[in-house]
């Protein structure tokens, strides 16, 4: 496409402004990570080369130097910044610096933080060759719906590039009167997808792990800092810059390692190791026992994450196979790859113990009803039960003889004295008095008192 004055390498305005967008968030980039940053249904990324020579014409871009893959760097002038603010939408006090003299060295760093920023972002290939018009075709079925010619479909990302800020600084105070804190290679700001505010640290495992475990410390000390509202409650200082998270604890930090050809599998699963057990305090959280139960199986805790980071492990090159929607995160203490919202969740906190904790409480509501209708059922069995049949008292034996009080078996009753309930017929027969002739004629005469 030929040129006009103004623009001599003919580039529209429409990649103009994604190259200053690109620039005013990445701050150093080539026009090939431009180009799939912002754009990769166009063919190739001459438009985004044509677009920052238009640029640079127009004092708005500069390129100092190449990247050590040989592609030109470019980043923005003062000027240039100033008009990326106004394609993101943000004020100039948030666009940062200009990245001036970064291109001399190569910027291995910012162009692995800005490969990291693309395969986050996975921004969808469409494509844009204008189409002619014509009379409207049938819909073509399923089977014949295909993508567009040279595009590939991907997993899809996270974001877009006014998600992203890059080298943001984390200041603190210190006693000095100067402020130092950690700078966050890129923070990701997606609530339309769900997600708390991200913080990336990018790794090209050139530093000492005991060197990138330190930077937790400082991001530690700085979501611990509170300031006073006006209405004289303290609040976090991040929580004045960044929506909260709506989870319990500081806001997640991820580090994505990209060893390239320096560390091989072995050395990096090692680095992870290390770094991991170096920051056991910021990421574990505090063991609370609360209980839940009478029983040893019962017994259970929880652990509070009120004051601690959420630390998340990934490599450059797990994100740009898989995508970032997919298990290709690695949390401090769970143990496994796992995708971003099951990485986010605490399956041991105060709230998951307290759902145990219903769960056991209404298994024994249910033991102990169960016990009630149990006893019930038994009480209403016997309240329908006969009375059983009561014993008859046993008979005492004869005072005198200590045998049977009803005699021995053959024993005729006919002529013995009655029943005084005490002996048998024989000694009722034995002791029975015969009376005198006088008592028989005249009766037995009544003792005197």
């Amino acid at each position: 496409m030929g040129g006009s004055r103004t623009y001599p390498y003919g580039s529209t305005s429409a990649v103009r402004a994604h190259v200053l967008a690109a620039l005013g968030v990445l701050k150093l980039a080539t026009a090939d990570q431009m180009h799939r940053l912002m754009a990769p249904g166009h063919k190739d990324n001459k438009a985004f080369r044509n677009a920052a020579l238009d640029l640079a014409r127009h004092g708005l871009a500069v390129s100092e130097g190449y990247a050590r893959d040989g592609n030109k760097l470019w980043n923005l002038t003062p000027l240039g910044l100033d008009a990326a603010a106004e394609v993101l939408g943000r004020p100039e006090g948030e666009m940062g610096g200009t990245a001036r003299g970064a291109a001399r060295s190569g910027a291995p760093h910012a162009m692995a933080v800005n490969e990291t920023v693309i395969a986050i972002t996975r921004t969808p290939a469409t494509a844009t060759r204008p189409v002619p018009r014509q009379q409207p075709a049938p819909t073509p079925t399923a089977t014949e719906q295909q993508p567009a010619l040279g595009l590939v479909r991907e997993a899809p990302g996270m974001g877009w590039i006014g998600s992203w800020s890059t080298e943001v600084p984390l200041s603190l105070p210190t006693s000095r009167g100067n402020r130092a804190g950690v700078r966050a290679d890129a923070v990701l700001q997606a609530p339309e997808e769900g997600l708390p505010v991200l913080f990336v640290e990018v790794d090209n495992c050139t530093e000492s792990a005991d060197t990138l475990a330190a930077k937790f410390e400082k991001y530690l000390r700085y979501f611990r800092l509170k300031s006073k509202n006006p209405l004289g409650s303290e609040s976090p200082v991040w929580r004045t810059q960044y929506p909260s998270t709506g989870r319990e604890g500081h806001p997640p930090v991820v580090v994505v390692f990209n060893p390239g050809t320096r560390t091989g599998p072995l050395a990096l699963k090692n680095r992870m190791n290390t770094v991991m057990e170096l920051t056991r305090l910021v990421w574990s959280g505090s063991y609370h026992g609360a209980g839940g139960g009478y029983s040893a199986e019962e017994r259970d805790g929880y652990y509070d994450y009120a004051d601690a980071i959420p630390l998340f492990f990934t490599t450059l090159d797990r994100l740009q196979t898989s995508g970032p929607r997919t298990a290709v995160w690695w949390r401090c203490g769970h143990g496994q790859w796992e995708t971003l919202p099951d990485a986010l969740a605490n399956p041991d906190d105060h709230d998951a113990w307290y759902a145990r904790d219903e769960q056991r409480r209404r298994q024994r509501d249910e033991e102990s009803e169960r016990q009630h209708q149990e006893w019930a059922a038994e009480r209403e069995g016997w309240a329908q039960k006969p009375d059983p049949a009561l014993d008859p008292e046993p008979i005492p034996p004869c005072e005198r003889c200590k045998g049977p009080i009803t005699g021995p078996l053959g024993y005729d009753l006919e002529f013995a004295p009655p029943e005084d309930g005490r002996h048998c017929p024989a000694c009722r027969t034995d002791l029975r008095q015969y009376p005198t002739l006088r008592e028989a004629l005249f009766g037995r005469r009544p003792r005197s008192k």
